[in-house]
């Protein structure tokens, strides 16, 4: 990456929408349409592109209107996000035990991918947060990597114009997904055979899953998978999706600084839930702690950190990146 240039930056629309969870299930504030929600993205100023779930809110909102809310609020949609994780998918999308609801899912996910091709984007996200199992003995695990493995598969040849990223976690809402890691993960698109499969990174569901997520992303950099990043944060105990860099900063400067490191020029991208905070605030901030995150890559003096890492003397290189990163924090 070159480095008078800074990264773009995006996030996914949910971030601007409406927040609900198994306690304040009337929701924290009112629904939020499509276009409201762009609008309010639009409002952060430093956002290049969004990620948009689908089917669109209300659902026969044209995709015109769609397009003509971006250009307004000068934005690009990077990725569709198909629905795959609701109600209807509850025993799974890709791996349902019914036939039918498991076509439903392809089905849907096609019909996301042409919206996606009218909007330019530049991936399909997958997270299919339905697929897998709760209780021992409750699914044949090779059936449901099957199903899984084959679904993929299926929609990457029928739109091999378009890349599909996989959005892996260890848990929530199934007690346990079948794309649970990032070595599970890579493994499936290895076995899918196709060249447009690959990772998107989710830092929190990253550390949630016990992973270090440089450790993680240097692994899908190394197989050329890693097609997207989202960012947040959490307290390793659940996907708590909390501003960038408010619990672990350091981990999150050491992944930015792989990223870097390994030449993957991709957008830096928000997943946060603002569940109790103004939403456009919480975009500006975890872009803030980006940008010093940024800032901090080249105040790195790479040759003394790769002398400490060949030495494995974790306490230099704990001095070279404190040095590095709190110079740049804005106030």
């Amino acid at each position: 990456m070159d480095i008078h240039m800074e990264p773009l930056f995006g996030a996914g629309i949910w971030h601007f929408g409406q927040y609900v969870d198994r306690y304040a299930t009337d929701g924290y504030g009112p629904p939020v349409s499509t276009l409201e929600a762009i609008d309010r993205a639009g409002q952060v100023g430093s956002l290049s592109v969004v990620d948009l779930t689908y089917p669109f809110a209300p659902a026969d909102l044209p995709v015109a209107d769609v397009a003509d809310a971006l250009k307004r609020n000068n934005l690009r949609a990077i990725a569709i996000t198909p629905e795959i994780y609701t109600r209807t998918f509850v025993k799974g999308a890709f791996t349902n035990p019914d036939a039918a609801v498991r076509r439903q899912a392809i089905e849907l996910i096609s019909a996301g991918a042409e919206v996606g091709r009218e909007l330019g984007v530049d991936y399909i996200k997958l997270w299919p947060g339905q697929d897998g199992w709760d209780y021992p003995f409750q699914a044949d695990y090779a059936e449901i990597w099957k199903y899984s493995v084959e679904g993929v598969r299926e929609l990457a040849t029928t739109f091999p114009d378009l890349k599909f990223a996989i959005e892996y976690k260890p848990r929530e809402p199934r007690n346990r997904m079948v794309f649970s890691g990032v070595a599970r993960t890579l493994l499936a698109i290895e076995e899918m055979g196709q060249p447009n499969v690959g990772i998107l990174l989710d830092f929190g569901h990253s550390l949630y899953g016990g992973e270090s997520p440089a450790d993680a992303a240097q692994l899908a950099i190394s197989r050329g998978r890693l097609f997207a990043i989202d960012v947040n944060d959490n307290f390793r105990g659940w996907d708590d999706d909390m501003v960038v860099g408010s619990v672990h900063l350091t981990e999150t400067f050491e992944f930015f600084y792989t990223l870097r490191q390994l030449g993957w020029e991709g957008i830096w991208q928000l997943d946060q839930f603002p569940f109790r905070e103004d939403q456009v605030q919480a975009a500006r901030d975890g872009i803030d702690v980006m940008r010093a995150i940024y800032r901090a890559i080249d105040l790195v003096d790479h040759e003394a950190l790769k002398a400490a890492q060949q030495a494995q003397d974790a306490l230099a290189a704990q001095r070279l990146i404190r040095r590095a990163l709190l110079s740049t924090l804005p106030e």
